[in-house]
């Protein structure tokens, strides 16, 4: 995950579901994400089996330059990702596993920005249908965001995100020995030319 957004709810998701395979749709609160809250959403299931969204947030909105709230989210992708889309959201929705991909979006003027989608599962008590928490965010906010729509995005690499998923923090790199020094946060080690 490269967003902080993403790294956010997930951490807070994984937080909430303990040892469940979801956490319910009432375990999620917004204070604890609410600096990810503007690149969030939640999908619903609707009769006709269409994903819908029942909430977003003021950037993923911004995106597409309107409320989202009932739009079909499936429909935000380019005519040949939506089969390929509709698999995987109802693969999150039915198996609860979560996933995080990478996807592309562009304007009528053909300027495109990189985003990162997050999707993952939440129960609801004594429903068969699961909601979706969700990620929309751009890597870099292009200048034109709120002002030009994104029109059909396409989706690159992904990544599920099983039972057992759990973010791994970096290692921390330890000098290895004495006479190094640390400077602006880098380690600086003696030698080479004078």
């Amino acid at each position: 995950m490269k967003h902080a957004s993403s790294r956010q709810v997930f951490e807070y998701w994984n937080e909430q579901r303990g040892d469940r395979i979801a956490p319910e749709r009432g375990d999620i609160e917004p204070g604890p994400i609410r600096r990810a809250l503007g690149d969030t959403f939640i999908l619903g299931q609707d009769a006709e089996g269409a994903y819908r969204f029942r909430l977003a947030g003021t950037r993923t909105c911004a995106l597409f330059c309107g409320e989202l709230k009932g739009a079909d989210f499936i429909g935000l992708w380019a005519e040949g990702e939506r089969p390929k889309l509709l698999e995987l959201v109802t693969a999150a929705a039915e198996e609860s596993v979560g996933f995080i991909a990478g996807a592309s979006g562009q304007n009528a003027a053909g300027a495109t920005v990189g985003l990162e989608m997050l999707l993952l599962p939440l129960r609801r008590r004594n429903q068969s249908r699961t909601r979706l928490l969700g990620v929309l965010a751009p890597f870099v906010p292009p200048y034109w965001l709120g002002t030009t729509p994104v029109e059909g995005m396409t989706c690159g690499t992904i990544r599920y995100l099983g039972a057992h998923s759990g973010l791994i923090a970096a290692p921390r790199l330890v000098p290895a020995t004495d006479d190094a020094r640390m400077r602006h946060g880098l380690t600086i080690h003696d030698g080479g030319r004078s």
